[in-house]
């Protein structure tokens, strides 16, 4: 089946004459292919497809927009068995959320799919909590989703980020003083507020949102587009319109490969320094932090130890100057207690550092 799929990739031919006469609410977009580096395969730089079992169920988060659409039909196309279609309607586009929702649902009908449909209002969420609407609706798809993975008894979810929203991601991440050029990893697992765990999978990363949407052209498949994408309003539009555009015409290179080489780089180091904190012995038997065996360690392994130490606690926004004021707690003539993201707290007492959630 990873044959089918490279032949459907590469049967992109000259489309410049099409036209989308299908209704808005199912028309997939008129452009002409553009092939980037020659008509590459989705397996080569999807490996992941060639990997993953096709007999084991997945979760697939689709929007109905392009990314999600292309993941969902690859994942037909080559042969996977039980992808559960999950979509959540966050009410904030009005009768345009109710049209994706339909398209969702029709879509997975069409291919004899399971589907949950999901909705909440985030608007309202977000005056109730003060939160950003971008944490706002994270919060709410991961409730979703958990919801899903306890339904279904199926803890993989298959996400459609692909390379443009990672060097997004990095982007970002920088410009907000997170540690290093972090960016999303291809998988890896979270832990929700509920206490649902989810395997995180996302095998577009190495693909170009340019190509997934060639690929779809090429053969004939209908999307949703959602109009607030190409507003610059938001601060992700802003970077994927503005900032990214603009850093590629200074530098003439292609900015989002720049950034994604970052990340792979950056993911690459993390193995690193997961082999070193192997080798640390800083948790005493109930797994706080000991003290004594924590300053024994060079400063730049201090540091990684209380990342990783509030990352495994599920501690997220953590920028280097969260951890540089939790490492500071090695210092006994500072204060005992660092309030952490969430409304938790880090604690030094007693010659060991352990996180008090409320």
């Amino acid at each position: 089946m990873n044959e089918l799929v490279a032949r459907l990739w590469l049967q992109a031919g000259n489309y410049d004459q099409l036209t989308a006469d299908q209704p808005p609410e199912y028309g997939w977009q008129a452009e002409p292919i553009r092939a980037q580096n020659g008509r590459v395969t989705i397996l080569r730089k999807a490996p992941w497809f060639a990997a993953a079992s096709r007999r084991k169920r997945w979760l697939v988060g689709v929007s109905g927009g392009a990314d999600s659409v292309a993941l969902l039909h690859l994942l037909i196309e080559a042969g996977f068995l039980n992808p559960i279609v999950c979509h959540l309607d966050h009410g904030l586009r009005g009768q345009e959320s109710a049209a994706d929702a339909k398209f969702v649902k029709r879509l997975a009908q069409r291919h004899g799919l399971e589907c949950e449909i999901g909705r909440m209002d985030v608007a309202k969420r977000m005056a109730e909590s003060g939160g950003s609407m971008e944490t706002t609706a994270r919060t709410a798809r991961h409730e979703f989703f958990a919801n899903c993975v306890t339904k279904y008894k199926c803890p993989r979810l298959l996400l459609a980020h692909h390379a443009d929203d990672q060097a997004e991601t990095v982007l970002w991440n920088l410009l907000r003083g997170s540690y290093g050029m972090k960016g999303m990893r291809p998988e890896h697992q979270i832990i929700t507020e509920s206490g649902v765990k989810m395997e995180i999978h996302r095998p577009l990363l190495g693909v170009r949102r340019v190509e997934l949407r060639d690929w779809l052209l090429a053969n004939k498949k209908r999307w949703r587009e959602d109009a607030s994408n190409a507003e610059p309003i938001a601060i992700r539009n802003r970077l994927r319109h503005e900032a990214l555009p603009l850093l590629g015409e200074i530098s003439g290179r292609d900015a989002v490969s720049a950034f994604t080489r970052g990340a792979d780089d950056a993911e690459a180091l993390a193995h690193l320094e997961t082999w070193a904190l192997e080798q640390t012995k800083v948790h005493d038997p109930q797994g706080r932090l000991h003290l004594g065996a924590l300053r024994l360690l060079p400063p730049v392994m201090q540091r990684l130890v209380v990342r990783k130490f509030l990352t495994d606690h599920g501690i997220g926004a953590l920028d280097r100057d969260l951890i540089v004021r939790c490492t500071g707690l090695l210092d006994v003539t500072l204060p005992a207690v660092i309030n952490l993201p969430g409304g938790g707290k880090f604690r030094r007492r007693a010659g060991r550092l352990w996180i008090e959630l409320e």
